[in-house]
Protein backbone atom coordinates (compact mmCIF):
# COMPACT_ATOMS: atom_id res chain seq x y z
CA UNK A 1 0.00 0.00 0.00
CA UNK A 2 1.31 3.43 -0.90
CA UNK A 3 1.38 6.39 1.48
CA UNK A 4 -1.31 8.09 -0.59
CA UNK A 5 -3.56 5.01 -0.32
CA UNK A 6 -3.00 4.83 3.44
CA UNK A 7 -3.80 8.53 3.86
CA UNK A 8 -6.96 8.15 1.74
CA UNK A 9 -8.16 5.31 4.00
CA UNK A 10 -7.41 7.39 7.10
CA UNK A 11 -9.39 10.30 5.67
CA UNK A 12 -12.34 8.11 4.66
CA UNK A 13 -12.46 6.50 8.10
CA UNK A 14 -12.21 9.82 9.93
CA UNK A 15 -15.02 11.18 7.76
CA UNK A 16 -17.15 8.15 8.69
CA UNK A 17 -16.62 8.89 12.38
CA UNK A 18 -17.50 12.58 11.96
CA UNK A 19 -20.52 11.79 9.77
CA UNK A 20 -21.77 9.38 12.44
CA UNK A 21 -21.66 12.11 15.10
CA UNK A 22 -23.60 14.56 12.91
CA UNK A 23 -26.27 11.98 12.08
CA UNK A 24 -26.48 10.99 15.74
CA UNK A 25 -27.10 14.59 16.78
CA UNK A 26 -29.78 14.87 14.09
CA UNK A 27 -31.28 11.67 15.56
CA UNK A 28 -31.47 10.17 12.08
CA UNK A 29 -31.36 6.63 13.43
CA UNK A 30 -31.78 4.75 10.12
CA UNK A 31 -28.83 6.69 8.67
CA UNK A 32 -26.76 6.09 11.83
CA UNK A 33 -27.46 2.36 11.68
CA UNK A 34 -26.57 2.26 7.98
CA UNK A 35 -23.00 3.25 8.94
CA UNK A 36 -22.58 -0.14 10.64
CA UNK A 37 -21.72 -3.37 8.84
CA UNK A 38 -24.57 -5.91 8.84
CA UNK A 39 -22.89 -8.01 11.56
CA UNK A 40 -21.44 -5.10 13.56
CA UNK A 41 -21.22 -4.83 17.33
CA UNK A 42 -21.88 -1.67 19.33
CA UNK A 43 -21.37 -0.87 23.01
CA UNK A 44 -22.52 2.50 24.36
CA UNK A 45 -20.11 4.61 26.42
CA UNK A 46 -22.40 4.15 29.43
CA UNK A 47 -22.24 0.34 29.06
CA UNK A 48 -18.93 -0.54 27.37
CA UNK A 49 -19.19 -4.26 28.19
CA UNK A 50 -22.73 -4.72 26.85
CA UNK A 51 -22.79 -5.33 23.11
CA UNK A 52 -25.68 -4.84 20.74
CA UNK A 53 -25.12 -7.21 17.82
CA UNK A 54 -26.18 -6.64 14.22
CA UNK A 55 -27.27 -3.56 12.29
CA UNK A 56 -31.00 -4.15 12.84
CA UNK A 57 -30.56 -4.56 16.60
CA UNK A 58 -28.43 -1.40 16.69
CA UNK A 59 -31.16 0.50 14.85
CA UNK A 60 -33.81 -0.86 17.25
CA UNK A 61 -31.74 0.25 20.24
CA UNK A 62 -31.54 3.81 18.92
CA UNK A 63 -35.24 3.91 18.04
CA UNK A 64 -36.12 2.78 21.58
CA UNK A 65 -34.33 5.72 23.22
CA UNK A 66 -36.35 8.77 24.20
CA UNK A 67 -35.47 11.90 22.25
CA UNK A 68 -33.25 14.52 23.86
CA UNK A 69 -31.37 17.63 22.93
CA UNK A 70 -27.76 16.62 22.33
CA UNK A 71 -24.53 17.69 20.71
CA UNK A 72 -21.47 15.47 20.34
CA UNK A 73 -17.98 16.83 19.84
CA UNK A 74 -15.43 14.33 18.53
CA UNK A 75 -11.69 15.01 18.72
CA UNK A 76 -8.22 13.50 18.79
CA UNK A 77 -9.20 10.89 16.21
CA UNK A 78 -6.36 8.63 15.12
CA UNK A 79 -6.92 6.00 12.44
CA UNK A 80 -4.51 3.09 12.10
CA UNK A 81 -4.75 1.30 8.76
CA UNK A 82 -4.30 -2.46 9.02
CA UNK A 83 -4.73 -3.26 5.32
CA UNK A 84 -6.75 -2.09 2.33
CA UNK A 85 -10.03 -3.25 3.92
CA UNK A 86 -9.49 -2.94 7.68
CA UNK A 87 -8.62 -0.12 10.06
CA UNK A 88 -8.86 0.79 13.73
CA UNK A 89 -9.60 4.18 15.22
CA UNK A 90 -9.62 5.91 18.58
CA UNK A 91 -11.49 9.15 19.33
CA UNK A 92 -12.32 11.30 22.31
CA UNK A 93 -15.96 12.33 22.61
CA UNK A 94 -17.73 15.04 24.57
CA UNK A 95 -21.52 14.84 24.82
CA UNK A 96 -23.67 17.78 25.83
CA UNK A 97 -27.24 16.84 26.74
CA UNK A 98 -30.33 18.70 27.77
CA UNK A 99 -34.07 19.06 27.69
CA UNK A 100 -36.23 21.10 25.38
CA UNK A 101 -36.99 24.54 26.78
CA UNK A 102 -40.59 25.20 27.79
CA UNK A 103 -40.55 28.47 25.84
CA UNK A 104 -39.35 26.78 22.64
CA UNK A 105 -35.93 28.44 22.86
CA UNK A 106 -32.55 26.83 23.28
CA UNK A 107 -32.51 23.54 25.20
CA UNK A 108 -31.55 23.61 28.86
CA UNK A 109 -28.28 21.78 29.54
CA UNK A 110 -28.78 18.78 31.80
CA UNK A 111 -27.05 18.33 35.17
CA UNK A 112 -25.12 15.26 33.95
CA UNK A 113 -23.74 17.19 30.99
CA UNK A 114 -21.16 17.12 29.59
CA UNK A 115 -20.05 13.50 29.46
CA UNK A 116 -16.47 12.87 28.38
CA UNK A 117 -15.32 9.55 26.99
CA UNK A 118 -13.87 7.64 24.10
CA UNK A 119 -14.74 5.45 21.15
CA UNK A 120 -12.55 2.59 19.98
CA UNK A 121 -13.53 1.42 16.51
CA UNK A 122 -12.88 -1.46 14.17
CA UNK A 123 -13.64 -0.34 10.62
CA UNK A 124 -14.16 -2.42 7.51
CA UNK A 125 -14.50 -1.55 3.84
CA UNK A 126 -17.74 -2.89 2.41
CA UNK A 127 -19.34 -2.63 -1.02
CA UNK A 128 -21.06 0.49 0.36
CA UNK A 129 -17.82 2.05 1.63
CA UNK A 130 -16.24 2.14 5.08
CA UNK A 131 -18.46 0.96 7.93
CA UNK A 132 -18.16 0.24 11.63
CA UNK A 133 -17.51 -3.43 12.33
CA UNK A 134 -17.27 -2.69 16.05
CA UNK A 135 -17.76 0.51 18.04
CA UNK A 136 -17.01 0.49 21.76
CA UNK A 137 -17.61 3.55 23.88
CA UNK A 138 -16.34 4.32 27.34
CA UNK A 139 -16.59 7.14 29.87
CA UNK A 140 -13.56 8.87 31.35
CA UNK A 141 -15.41 10.59 34.21
CA UNK A 142 -18.54 9.78 36.18
CA UNK A 143 -21.39 12.20 35.59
Amino acid sequence: MTEDERRAIEQDCERLIKHYVNLNDAQDWPAVAALYAEDARFARPSQPGVFIEGREAILSSFLARPGRAQRHVIANTVVDVEDADHARAFSVIVLYMGDAADDGGLPVQGPKSPLIGTFTDKLVRTRDGWRFAERVGGLDFRP
